[in-house]
């Protein structure tokens, strides 16, 4: 008879930061190493560690221990150390596609400088699973995925049951929304569940009974795992004997001390033909809605919206930027790798979910910060070479030439604010310092009326925000530092379809003729409106906006809501009183900021009245680790003002309305969010996801008991009908909620709790989020048609790339006043990087196609011919060039003919 077979797997899932500090995990990672280490050369039977997937593990340890890095790649060698194949392990819907992508590519290539990764893709425990998973997979040369959560069967907290997420085993098969399909391994009874084994003969007997029982519940074939480890656990340092005597009690199995490269061998050698089929993301849809852990995408949103400025800086800016501006020889590929691992290492799913400690997140805000710091000196430098390879004459003689620069993939309008040098008084120049000041302060009085032209000197619309005169220096690369004091005007100009990668010379100069008056933006004392949108105050202090070309008017836009949070870092529960407040409810004032050629600004003053947190019961329910569910705590019947200053800008040429919310949170134990009221009659919404615009129900699962039921979203979120749509988007903020009965778009502006929750607790006074605060978000307007829609959803994306500028000087270049980098012509297309290729002279250009029908792919480069690679850049020669199938991710190498 053939023997059934557990492989048993040691590994440690390593949360490199949670509920201690980053270095007390640190320390004991070190530790753990070593111990590893040590066992390698006295266990002959000790097969090997699987070191979690994450490469940034070793990368920790060798900070620590340098010395050891020779022994520790002995050993990564001889197999017996399981490595890669990411660099962290990330949470799937936080993080952007690109950051995603690069995960994998550092994580596979510093396994590489070891030896060979272990070929599975492997997410234990991220908080759901992206629906592109397959493909992402597959475009990484992987072909198994191994995760936690959203598929029933499965012993931990995330039951399923419709049959997209249901398979009778817990192995199966997985497709994404282009039809990609892989195998999934589901860790069915958790990533522990062949944790510290018992050598006693007694225990050990009681243990496998149960443990087996459990895995041949779900397992597919007669090939068991048992998974030896759990969260940043020891290694089990007798195992093997543990092991040897599990062989002697149980003479119809064969245990093995294993590693996941011979189980899936074994496994994919057994696979019978039943094996279901799972279908798109896993986000435990049909379960009761509580342990989903969604909230986290609104938990401490200050760290969501700086990932993402970091992430468009570098994805967006700096890494388009230096393509344009760098022959291959010199693009900065270190600083970028630099700047991007930087990133990452604050992209672990107890990082950027922001459910750890206030110590974890603390040193998060540091490496943003350094790598934002990163970014920008690469794209100021690449900005500098670019503009000096510009042709910029043409102007008059005393003009101030500045080029623009879109780096996003699509033309763009919208508005760019610059400063720009007037004139200058060096410090090393005659006279004194006080001197040089008062002659520029006297010359900044006697300016000339001033426009902005373009190269063909017709007159651009802008504003003059700000004229002073400040201190600055230089910094050239050849000598040293200069410093100045200069008049400099700040000046908005309103710019205009400015092509995909491409720039346009601009310059300020003394206004030679009249400026003639371009039609008025309508502005009254109610209404502001352009060709497209028309605004209407009412009198609640909310916005009825109607799209001028089907005549479809929205009411109740841009209210807010604010409701006590009894939850914590992970889940969001509303406190007993169930009491929503509405800014519509309260005062409010609003004004007319600008109407001028550049655009309107209206800013609102909505002064609520919010209770300054919750009841004592609280602390006392959190302090006694009751479950959310089951707790009984209201709000304080203690009120304070809660005043929300919102700029609602509408330019002259863009269907696309652009807020800004501010606010001084000194509130506790609350979550609110900005609502636009919809009625449209759709029973689903459309939202960016990781490399996809997904389509989730409004309503939830019969299964579900949550009364919330909150999503993730990267740029924009979507409601439409057959006749019209609007597309809210946003910067940083990833969490909404569709409110099914008047199918309101909800985005969580703020989420404010005191605890981190999940096992035990841990107070996160800091997770209150109390200061100022500022949020950013758009919403637009569309009719029936998909090119209205798809264009919503690519401004919405652009909304969160910000044009470069500087000011040059007048000189000539090789490149021409206006140009553009490379043309796309596929509306469908949503670009998600422009970089120079990494093994080769050529230029990487990623995206996926934002619609569910194939289209034809256009995107061409004079003189340059593309090829479809992975993302490793290796030749994919069966992939058309051309075709942009539904869903699907495209990475063309150009290179030149």
């Amino acid at each position: 008879m053939t023997k059934k077979k557990v492989f048993i797997i040691s590994h440690s899932h390593w949360d490199r930061e949670w509920y201690m500090p980053f270095e007390q995990h640190h320390m004991r990672l070190v530790t753990l190493i070593d111990n590893l280490l040590d066992i390698f050369k006295n266990d002959p039977d000790f097969d090997s560690f699987h070191l979690d997937g994450q490469m940034i593990a070793l990368d920790d340890y060798l900070a620590v221990r340098p010395e050891r890095k020779p022994e520790l790649a002995a050993a990564i060698t001889a197999g017996k150390l399981q490595i890669g194949p990411f660099y962290i392990l990330q949470d799937d819907f936080l993080i952007s596609p690109e950051a995603n992508v690069r995960n994998m590519i550092i994580g596979r290539d510093q396994a590489r400088e070891y030896g060979q990764e272990v070929k599975l893709g492997y997410f234990p425990d991220t908080f759901g699973n992206m629906g592109q998973t397959p493909q992402m997979m597959q475009l990484a040369n992987l072909d198994t995925a191994a995760f936690g959560r959203g598929v029933t069967p499965t012993g931990f907290n995330n039951q399923v049951s419709d049959a997209n997420y249901a398979s009778q085993y817990s192995e199966m098969w997985w497709q994404g929304p282009d039809g990609t399909k892989i195998m999934g391994l589901l860790f069915a009874n958790w990533y522990s569940n062949g944790n510290e084994i018992p050598v006693d003969r007694a225990q050990a007997k009681a243990y496998w009974d149960q443990k087996l029982e459990d895995a041949e519940k779900y397992a597919a074939t007669d090939n068991l795992l048992m998974m030896n480890g759990v969260d940043h656990q020891p290694v089990q340092s007798d195992v093997t004997a543990a092991i040897k005597v599990a062989n002697d009690l149980y003479p119809d199995y064969e245990f093995i001390h294993s590693n996941f490269n011979d189980y899936l061998a074994a496994l994919k050698a057994d696979l019978p033909t039943d094996l279901s089929t799972i279908h798109d993301e896993l986000t435990s849809q049909e379960t009761d809605g509580w342990y989903t852990l969604a909230n986290t995408a609104s938990s401490r949103v200050y760290l969501k919206q700086k990932n993402t400025v970091n992430e468009r800086l570098l994805d967006s800016v700096a890494e388009p930027l230096a393509t344009m501006a760098y022959l291959a020889a010199d693009y900065p590929h270190d600083r970028f790798r630099y700047a991007w691992k930087l990133l990452l290492q604050n992209h672990p799913h107890d990082s950027i979910c922001g459910c750890s400690v206030d110590e974890v997140h603390r040193e998060m805000l540091t490496r943003f910060a350094k790598s934002s710091e990163v970014g920008r000196y690469i794209a100021q430098d690449a900005l500098t070479v670019l503009a000096n390879r510009i042709t910029t004459t043409g102007f008059n003689a005393d003009a101030k030439p500045f080029v623009v620069v879109n780096t996003s993939g699509t033309a763009k309008t919208g508005r760019v604010t610059v400063t720009i040098e007037w004139a200058r008084r060096n410090f090393s120049e005659a006279g004194t310092i006080q001197s040089q000041r008062a002659e520029l302060m006297a010359e900044l009085k006697k300016l000339p009326t001033l426009q902005v032209v373009d190269s063909k000197g017709q007159p651009v619309p802008f504003r003059l925000e700000k004229s002073e005169v400040d201190f600055h220096y230089d910094l050239p690369k050849d000598r040293f530092r200069v410093a100045y004091q200069a008049i400099e005007l700040t000046i908005t100009v309103a710019v205009t379809a400015l092509p995909a990668f491409g720039w346009q010379v601009l310059a300020l100069a003394p206004a030679v003729t009249s400026t003639p008056a371009l039609p008025s933006l309508v502005v009254d004392e109610q209404t502001v409106a352009n060709d497209w949108v028309n605004i209407q105050v009412a009198k609640n202090g909310s916005l009825t906006v109607t799209n001028r070309e089907t005549g479809r008017k929205y009411q109740g836009l841009l209210v807010f809501e604010d409701t006590g949070d009894m939850g914590n870092e992970y889940i969001y529960k509303q406190t007993a009183d169930n009491q929503a407040i509405l800014s519509t409810d309260f005062p409010f004032d609003w004004r007319v900021v600008h109407a001028d050629d550049v655009g309107v600004t209206l800013e609102f003053v909505h002064h609520l009245q919010v209770p300054v947190s919750a009841d004592d019961q609280l602390l006392v329910e959190q302090q006694a680790v009751v479950d959310i569910t089951h707790r009984t705590a209201k709000r304080s019947s203690d009120v304070r003002p809660l005043d929300i200053t919102t700029t609602v800008t509408l330019s002259r040429d863009s269907r696309q309305v652009q807020c800004r919310s501010t606010f001084n949170n000194q509130m506790r134990d609350h979550r609110l969010r900005v609502l636009f009221k919809t009625e449209l009659a759709t029973m689903t919404n459309d939202a960016e996801s990781i490399f996809e615009v997904v389509t989730r129900p409004n309503r939830p699962a019969a299964t579900w008991q949550n009364p919330t039921n909150p999503q993730h979203q990267q740029a924009f979120v979507n409601l439409h009908d057959a006749n019209d749509g609007l597309t809210v988007g946003n910067i940083g903020l990833n969490e909404y909620e569709i409110l099914p009965d008047s199918r309101t778009i909800a985005i969580t502006l703020l989420r404010c709790v005191g605890e981190m929750g999940d096992w035990g607790y841990f107070a996160t006074p800091e997770a209150q989020c109390q200061g100022p605060i500022s949020c950013d978000y758009s919403f637009e307007l569309h009719d029936d048609s998909d090119d209205q829609r798809l264009a919503s959803y690519q401004r919405a994306r652009d909304f969160q790339v910000p044009f470069s500028v500087m000011q040059t000087t007048a000189h000539t270049g090789e490149l021409p006043v206006a140009g553009q980098y490379l043309t796309n012509q596929t509306p469908e297309l949503a670009i998600t990087s422009l970089k120079r290729a990494n093994n080769t002279d050529g230029v990487t250009l990623r995206g996926y196609n934002l619609d569910k029908q194939p289209v034809t792919l256009q995107v061409k480069r004079a003189d340059w011919q593309a090829s479809a690679v992975n993302f490793f850049e290796e030749a994919l020669p069966t992939v058309p060039v051309d075709q942009l199938g539904p869903a699907e991710i495209k990475t063309l190498l150009l290179a030149q003919k």
